[in-house]
């Protein structure tokens, strides 16, 4: 239903997220491909069997890792399994919002994974598989990507483009509730907190009224609707994760949780769209060229 509601609104191409936790994440794959989707991309685990879900080349499969490694990980394995590459890598820094390739410890040093640190390391590490399979790998960038000066330096880094999300939550074409975008619109710094996510990996949020019923140990004990998770233990979940997601998306913040960037709090306005493309548009261009 949204992929045909999308593709009414575009010629452009559409891509779908798949996290490769999900326990239907091969038929979300096969539907998306099915019905017009031209990039997968998948991450919330190294995405090691994505190419073996679909066997549509026409569709381009974009893994998300966090460092040289996990590209080197995924990249390697999927050229031998598969005799195939990426068609592109999104790399998501330690600033990103939801689930985070870091470590709960490396998440106190963001400025040692910082993406000015991990982006030369990927560049490097996808190198051979370009050489071998005699094409560009993109490289995308993401978290806490805010400005259009963050945008022209990644791009003079070596990134060939970037994933933004915080931003584009506090847009009026944004569908998610009022109350969602409020919760950013008050946030503060102090806010932005580190949660642990039943998906198995740490994710950023916004602290608000369910986080500290969380903490509080006030949430009803799980009766699992979804059975969404392959890695998710109903009996020790602290909470469902499908559910919380899904109230915060309808507005019902004691029983939300609301995924953010770290830069959330630095937004005070809801913009369209137009308006925030174009501040970017002048922020890029107003960066200084490399000497």
């Amino acid at each position: 239903k949204e992929l045909r509601r999308a593709r009414a609104l575009t010629d452009g191409p559409i891509a779908v997220n798949v996290m490769g936790v999900l326990s239907n994440a091969k038929d979300l794959v096969q539907t998306s491909a099915r019905e017009g989707a031209k990039f997968i991309v998948s991450g919330a685990s190294l995405p090691l069997r994505l190419p073996e879900m679909i066997d549509d080349e026409t569709v381009n499969l974009v893994p998300i890792i966090s460092s040289g490694r996990a590209a080197d990980i995924v990249l390697r394995t999927w050229e031998k399994r598969y005799h195939r590459t990426a068609d592109a890598v999104v790399l998501e820094g330690p600033l990103a919002g939801g689930h985070l390739g870091f470590s709960a410890e490396q998440l106190q040093e963001p400025e040692k994974y910082s993406l000015d640190i991990l982006l030369p390391e990927v560049l490097e590490s996808i190198k051979p598989f370009e050489d071998r399979f005699g094409r560009k790998i993109p490289v995308i960038a993401g978290g806490g990507i805010y400005t259009g000066t963050d945008i022209a330096r990644m791009l003079q880094a070596g990134a060939s483009g970037v994933q933004m999300a915080t931003r584009f939550v506090c847009t009026y074409e944004c569908e998610v509730a009022a109350e969602f975008k409020q919760a950013y619109l008050d946030s503060k710094e102090e806010d932005i907190v580190i949660i642990k996510s039943p998906v198995g990996l740490p994710g950023r949020a916004v602290r608000n009224q369910f986080l500290r019923n969380l903490d509080a140990g006030k949430l009803d004990k799980i009766i699992c609707p979804y059975h969404c998770l392959a890695t998710c233990d109903v009996a020790t979940a602290r909470y469902c994760i499908a559910l919380a997601l899904v109230n915060a998306y309808l507005g019902d913040m004691d029983k939300g949780l609301v995924f953010c960037g770290q830069n959330a709090y630095r937004i005070n306005k809801i913009v369209s769209v137009k308006e925030l493309i174009a501040e970017l548009k002048a922020e890029i261009e107003a960066y200084p060229e490399k000497a």
